[in-house]
């Protein structure tokens, strides 16, 4: 089920290809002048540059003129012009327009090309444990969950990892300021090695109050600091009583992560942490050893990663610091070991901060040395800071990081406002507007960070996100409700939808833009790039927006073939529309 323009790109090779040149200078893409034609190929112009290196001088605007004559008895073309010095613009048929647009309708993956499947892990939590999820957590969730729905669009088995943060230091604060607070605990009964408690001495409040104020006191106090990497040290060697709390702080913070990023609409299949990895690393260490890519410098074990002849700096990989502890170089190569072992992906990407670009560098080169994995089967997709109008990534008025929930709340709050302020739903039972309220705040959080490109920074503005008007989540949310509705009142009348005849200019416009649906969704995968699905979603919002004006469905004057053929566009455009923003990880209401 090729679109118009893979079945116009074929055409255009073949017929560069049978007046002597490379099939590869010929492809058709999408023009720069839609005002003058949606299609354009440029071929002519590389054409005449390979005759020149033969020796041959030709016009391009002439090999454009013999590349029209054997193209214009194509069926799916039905007007080609020349312009310029050689730019053939291409117009499809009407009847090629219909065939496409009833073939997305009735395709299930709408119009998506199916890859070879291959087992993908995403790595794209990084939340610590003990620790209330925070604004710096958003890009990263919402980025990874849109990348896990595009991949699993293409047909590839994708696992989501959460990989927290539940080791080092951080833990040794938490078990070192517990015995504090509550020293007769069985866990701090060093004779005792089993039967403990099943349930958790403390919650989720008791972890988010117990870390900051161990953590500030180990700053100005080297004896409290002490007291922290001793309880470190002895989780670390497998004390029962420390390891029996970890178990309690992860399930504790676990239960509370699942909130926070379900708010969110993302999902994890794994709640992996370093700690899970601890166990591998003893016998990964001897079989780096054994491979003879390690060495000692300064008491350090370290892998040098750095290449001959590369300009930037590269520091070594640092297995183990002088003290014998383990570093994150080391938990996240023994992550690289635990995956190998199972699922044995065929890629793994981390969405992680561009800021630990160097760290993933790093891991990458020691794990290919070590022969685990080839370069290619590791990506590091980093993205940029979301800041305040000040330009620094976003905080508190009072300084500190804000709250996930906070920041949600900030958007439900604007988004209620801005519902409030255009009349929307305000006949809606309150329940309904809440939850609508609710849609509308998130979908405006996840579209404006999910549209720019991921390096981008961009700045924190709820009012500008949840307007209705422009490229916004809100606007689409409700292109998505108005086409529900009409089709709603299209049932309620008794109008059907019919077979798709593509007569007028906006439906031509609407359909060419619902055909470039696959190549979005494969341009995001093959570049991790969800900014591109939002830029084709809005293409198409906007297209049906001016179909909707130049063409009425529910109007006495418009024939019942005209009347099921819009509907069934209308149809179509609401099922890409809703398929698009579920893989960015948006969920539309019923109404508004």
């Amino acid at each position: 089920m090729p679109s118009i323009l893979h079945t116009l790109n074929a055409a255009t090779e073949a017929a560069f290809e049978a007046l002597g040149y490379p099939a590869a200078i010929a492809g058709t893409r999408e023009s720069d002048r839609p005002d003058m034609a949606p299609f354009q190929c440029n071929g002519a112009m590389a054409a005449a540059g390979i005759a020149k290196k033969r020796g041959e001088k030709v016009n391009p605007r002439d090999i454009a003129g013999q590349a029209v004559d054997i193209l214009k008895d194509h069926p799916a073309i039905d007007r080609l012009d020349i312009a310029g010095p050689g730019f053939i613009n291409l117009h499809p048929t009407l009847d090629a327009l219909s065939t496409r647009a009833s073939e997305l309708k009735a395709s299930p993956s709408g119009g998506i090309p199916q890859e070879t499947p291959k087992t993908i892990v995403i790595d794209y939590g990084g939340a610590n444990v003990a620790k209330p999820m925070h604004v710096g957590h958003l890009r990263s969730a919402v980025i990874g969950e849109a990348i896990k729905r595009i991949l699993r669009a293409q047909g590839h088995t994708v696992i989501g990892d959460v990989h927290m943060g539940d080791w080092g230091l951080q833990m040794g604060h938490l078990i070192s300021e517990l015995s504090i607070e509550q020293p007769d605990l069985p866990y701090f009964d060093a004779d005792k090695t089993d039967n403990y408690p099943s349930d958790s001495p403390v919650t989720m409040d008791d972890l988010a109050r117990l870390y900051p104020k161990a953590s500030n006191a180990a700053k100005s106090d080297p004896d409290r600091m002490e007291k922290s990497r001793v309880a470190t040290a002895e989780l670390q060697a497998g004390r029962a009583g420390y390891r029996a709390l970890l178990e309690h702080f992860i399930n504790v913070s676990v239960a509370a992560l699942k909130v926070g990023y379900g708010n969110l609409g993302v999902e994890f299949d794994l709640w992996k942490g370093e700690a899970c990895v601890d166990p591998l690393i003893p016998d990964m260490i001897d079989g780096l050893k054994a491979q003879g890519i390690t060495e000692e410098d300064g008491g350090a074990l370290i892998i040098r990663v750095e290449e001959e002849g590369e300009k930037k700096d590269v520091p070594p990989v640092m297995l183990l610091a002088s003290s014998g502890a383990v570093l994150y170089h080391t938990t996240d190569l023994a992550t690289l070991v635990d995956r190998k072992s199972d699922p044995d992906p065929g890629l793994i990407v981390y969405v992680v901060d561009q800021r630990q670009a160097l760290h993933f560098e790093q891991v990458f080169r020691a794990a290919v040395k070590a022969g685990w994995y080839d370069r290619d089967q590791l990506f590091h997709a980093g993205f940029g800071t979301m800041n305040g109008k000040d330009g620094k990534p976003f905080k508190t008025r009072e300084g500190g990081v804000l709250r996930l929930e906070d920041l949600l709340e900030i958007m439900n709050e604007a988004a209620a406002k801005r519902l409030s302020e255009s009349g929307i739903g305000a006949d809606f039972e309150p329940s309904e507007r809440t939850e609508i309220a609710r849609k509308v705040g998130l979908a405006a959080l996840k579209f404006a960070d999910l549209q720019n490109q991921r390096m981008t920074n961009y700045v924190f503005d709820p009012e500008r996100f949840t307007a209705f008007e422009g490229k916004t989540g809100p606007y689409l949310l409700y292109a998505v409700v108005r086409i529900k509705s009409i089709l709603r009142r299209a049932d309620e009348e008794g109008a059907s939808q019919g077979d798709i005849t593509v007569i007028e200019p906006a439906e031509q416009q609407l359909v060419m833009a619902l055909d470039a649906f696959g190549r979005a969704v494969t341009q995001s995968a093959e570049k991790y790039a969800p900014h591109i699905l939002c830029d084709h979603i809005y293409r198409v919002a906007q297209s049906f927006s001016r179909f909707y004006s130049d063409c009425p469905i529910m109007v006495d004057d418009v024939s019942d073939d005209v009347r099921g053929s819009r509907l069934s566009l209308a149809a179509l455009t609401l099922a890409q529309l809703e398929m698009g923003l579920t893989l960015l990880g948006i969920d539309a209401p019923e109404r508004m």
